[in-house]
């Protein structure tokens, strides 16, 4: 009889190591937007795979960073809170640069995860209770972007995150965490499905939470006011993208209104564009995603401060 297996896996990593990237390769579609700018996924972003012999939901989450304002706070929860009532942990660094305090960060949190889901793993198994999913509890490590360094650079990294890892375990004073490591490059495909297979590997057995076929749970809504953030994203200054907000207003099909929120006056210009030239483009592209018929209206207003306000990011939904 084939075993089904089925559960959650956690992507968590510092701002910008490509997280995103990696769960819309992973999933084979595009379910959560990109950017190349740090901090572009706000919130837990769920993607589904299905095979046919197994059904994990990965999360994707904000990149863990040291937050100067009550959003970065926001942020830095619900990609810690991911991290709870999952079956695996996969922590993303990339080859590109040194493993810094970020990931350090990272790695740590990833690992005290690890470690305690090894000691329920253990109590399960004396109380008669058995382990839900295959072998030991094990972290992942996603050595991201290994198509932008040569092979001597993968290793070297390689060896710079198992260090780190060695660091946090003695610093920790437990049993040392058992990790699985994986090069890959999330643009190119290079190395995903291996990571899949191991992913698949450890899930427990049980059902598909989501119909087969369901990529994403994300609600239609808060897809297109991603999409308009994407998009804008990639024209506007590099003051800006924390200043952006967007959310949808109405939703009457197959018309759409996206508020799109900056901070001060003068960001409001930028976001518009001479003779709102940027506002049409970012209009057209968005739609073009959206089904055939779609009538996506955008406006732009002023909202001080609106990321250092705690009641502004409620009716966000931050």
């Amino acid at each position: 009889m084939t075993v089904f297996r089925s559960g959650f896996a956690a992507v968590v990593g510092r701002p910008n190591v490509g997280k995103s990237t990696l769960v819309n390769a992973v999933v084979g579609t595009k379910v959560t937007i990109t950017s190349p700018r740090p901090n572009t996924t706000r919130a837990q972003v769920r993607g589904v795979l299905n095979r046919p012999d197994a059904q994990v939901v990965f999360v994707d989450t904000p990149g863990l960073h040291k937050p100067r304002t009550a959003l970065g706070e926001r942020m830095n929860e619900s990609a810690a809170a991911s991290l709870d009532d999952v079956d695996v942990v996969v922590a993303m660094v990339e080859a590109t640069g040194a493993v810094g305090p970020g990931d350090t960060m990272v790695l740590t949190q990833s690992a005290r995860r690890v470690r305690s889901m090894a000691r329920a793993a253990t109590l399960r198994a004396g109380t008669g209770g058995g382990g839900a999913g295959m072998g030991d509890p094990t972290l992942l490590v996603v050595v991201n972007k290994i198509d932008r360094v040569g092979g001597d650079g993968v290793l070297t990294h390689l060896n710079a995150v198992a260090d780190v890892i060695g660091s946090i375990d003695e610093h920790e004073g437990g049993v040392p965490v058992p990790v699985e490591y994986f090069p890959v490059s999330a643009t190119t495909g290079e190395g995903v499905a291996g990571l899949v297979d191991a992913v698949v590997a450890r899930m427990p057995e049980g059902p598909r939470y989501y119909p087969e076929g369901m990529v994403t749970d994300v609600a239609e809504a808060f897809w297109v006011a991603d999409l308009v953030r994407e998009e804008l994203l990639h024209r506007v200054q590099d003051e800006l993208p924390h200043s952006i907000a967007c959310r949808v207003t109405e939703w009457e099909w197959p018309r759409v209104r996206c508020e799109i929120l900056v901070e001060r006056d003068s960001q409001k210009g930028i976001v518009i564009g001479k003779g709102g030239i940027t506002l049409k483009e970012v209009g057209t592209a968005v739609r073009r995603q959206m089904p055939p018929g779609a009538y996506l209206e955008l406006f732009v207003r002023v909202e001080k401060r609106w990321q250092h306000r705690e009641d502004a990011l409620d009716r966000l939904g931050l």
